[in-house]
């Protein structure tokens, strides 16, 4: 069984390879590899949070269904 890494694991793990990438004294095969697993780490951070941001955008309705949230665009009366 595999545990999926969180959010936060991932977030880490791609700042750690940027950290090392950035200090240059990487061999080039390995940075080739690192560089790629970093791009599947960034891919994979913003797929979670763009189903993060559709989540926190759905409300439920009286009925109990989902739709999307809709700001008014008038402007509230404490900017008056």
């Amino acid at each position: 069984m595999t545990n999926k890494k969180t959010f936060e694991e991932n977030l880490t793990e791609l700042q750690q390879i940027v950290d090392e990438l950035q200090q240059g004294d990487v061999p080039l095969e390995k940075a080739m590899t690192q560089f790629q697993k970093g791009v599947q780490l960034s891919q994979t951070l913003e797929k979670t949070l763009s189903e993060a941001e559709k989540k926190l955008t759905q409300v439920m309705t009286a009925d109990g269904q989902e739709s999307d949230f809709q700001l008014n665009n008038q402007e509230s009366s404490d900017q008056k």
